[in-house]
């Protein structure tokens, strides 16, 4: 009987791990597994220099409620350079980033979003919202806050009428990634592909600084899950299913903020008013302050339709990763590719927000390896690496070639393609979802210039 009960608790703390380790929120996690540092570029040099910093993430450790994911916050994609005198470059943040495993709606008053870290994406690089940190002084007639302008009454925690839009407000700030530092946190404010590749391309960095982003819209399939804001719910690609039981194939997911019809601003600067930066890196510079350059420029408004998401940015959906439904943020943007306010969560959160950085681990957890298999692709001329391999629910392809256009083709030990996808000129990523896959061994062909390379992929879930 004592040896029954003994198997019988080790089968259940078995079933426990493997129940635990299908959570997203555990699995999803993009973990430095060869050594891998990151880049980035300086004005006037398209070259790359290497940071000596570990990239991506660089363990993941669960318990019963909260996942904690160390990172460096410096992504495997080039980073920089950022044009408007930044004189920041992404460097180590050396964080430990807890997220809640259970997370529970807000039945209350909504939170806010706020400066700085408002959630982390797959790869360790910080989530901001839209606010860039600069408000309207109305008291005296001006910008406050930020490089080049005076503190803003009452501090910068103090509710303003006007707060600043980061997107419009610090475009020429924005690495190819569409991502800047602040004093060094390396972070998104908005969905994490290359400019290079939006339908209407509206900054010409990634002419003279190519890099990657996070991952590639594909207007085809549901995008990935691309991080966890701060309430622990998921963040999606711009790209979802139509109907919120995954039915009705995939489509944009659309923001239900528009921009209000207004030429002045109670209280604040009219419509298309222009500002001169008096002081700072930028000073002499005008600011345009056309409707979009603050966020109160918007106003939310219902949509029934299943393919346009709350006031939170989010919906109740079926994803590729969540079967039965979760309630997911999107990262917007609009029919030419180009980010759409709220961008990706807020202005508040739907959930309650009990996620944080800490500088230590103070219970007892669980080591979650993913074991990436990438050593054996080093070697081949397309700088190709292919992980996790064995994979479960995706495989993630990284190329070394910027300049070309790759196309992948997943097949079955019967010769019949099952999946395809594409790393498009520019770009050194994709994410291929397997998780419909049944177990078995298959065949990844990439194809480029006529040349096709072929690579064995198991199946195991």
């Amino acid at each position: 009987m004592k040896q029954q009960l003994t198997i019988f608790s080790a089968l259940v703390i078995c079933l426990q791990s493997v129940f635990a380790q299908s959570n997203p929120a555990i699995t999803a996690w993009i973990q430095n597994h060869d050594g891998a540092t990151g880049q980035h570029y300086v004005s006037g040099n398209p070259t790359p220099i290497d940071d000596g910093v570990l990239a991506n993430v660089q363990s993941v450790n669960y318990s019963d409620n909260w996942v904690y994911v160390s990172a460096t916050g410096i992504p495997s994609y080039i980073t920089g350079p950022f044009l408007d005198n930044n004189p920041s470059l992404a460097s180590n943040q050396n964080a430990i980033y807890k997220i809640s495993l259970n997370p529970t709606q807000n039945t209350g008053n909504p939170t806010d979003t706020n400066g700085g870290n408002i959630g982390i994406f797959i790869n360790g690089v910080s989530l901001f919202d839209y606010r860039d940190g600069v408000a309207w002084d109305n008291n005296n007639n001006r910008l406050c806050g930020g490089p080049g302008n005076p503190p803003c009454p009452g501090g910068p925690a103090a509710n303003r009428e006007w707060t600043r839009d980061a997107i419009p407000a610090e475009m020429d700030g924005f690495d190819c990634n569409k991502a800047h530092p602040a004093m060094g946190n390396y972070h998104h404010h908005q969905n994490p592909s290359a400019f290079n590749l939006d339908l209407l391309v509206v900054s010409d960095i990634c002419d003279t600084y190519p890099a990657d982003g996070l991952y590639v819209i594909d207007e085809n399939t549901h995008s990935p899950l691309i991080g966890f804001a701060y309430d622990g719910f998921p963040i999606y690609g711009a790209y979802g299913f139509k109907n919120n039981d995954g039915s009705g194939g995939v489509t944009r997911m659309k923001s239900s903020y528009s921009l209000r019809d207004i030429t002045t601003r109670t209280n604040g600067p009219d419509v298309g008013q222009v500002f001169t930066i008096p002081n700072g890196p930028n000073a002499g510079n005008q600011e345009v302050m056309d409707l979009g350059y603050f966020r109160e420029d918007y106003e939310y408004i219902s949509n029934s339709s299943p393919d346009y998401l709350d006031e939170h940015n989010g919906r109740f959906a079926v994803t590729p990763d969540y079967p039965n439904g979760i309630y997911a943020y999107y990262s917007t943007v609009d029919e030419n590719h180009n980010s759409a306010y709220p961008y990706v969560v807020g202005p508040t959160f739907f959930g309650n927000v009990t996620g944080t950085d800490v500088n230590n681990i103070n219970e007892n957890t669980t080591n979650y390896d993913s074991s990436l298999s990438v050593n054996e692709y080093d070697q081949n001329k397309l700088g190709l690496k292919i992980y996790p391999n064995p994979s479960k629910d995706f495989i993630a392809v990284q190329s070394g070639l910027l300049d070309k256009k790759l196309q992948l083709e997943l097949t079955n030990e019967l010769g019949q393609v099952v999946l395809k996808s594409e790393i498009l000129a520019g770009s050194t990523l994709t994410i291929i979802e397997t998780h419909t896959l049944y177990n078995g061994i298959y065949f990844l062909n990439a194809y480029y210039d006529g040349e096709n390379l072929t690579y064995k992929i198991i199946i195991d879930k």
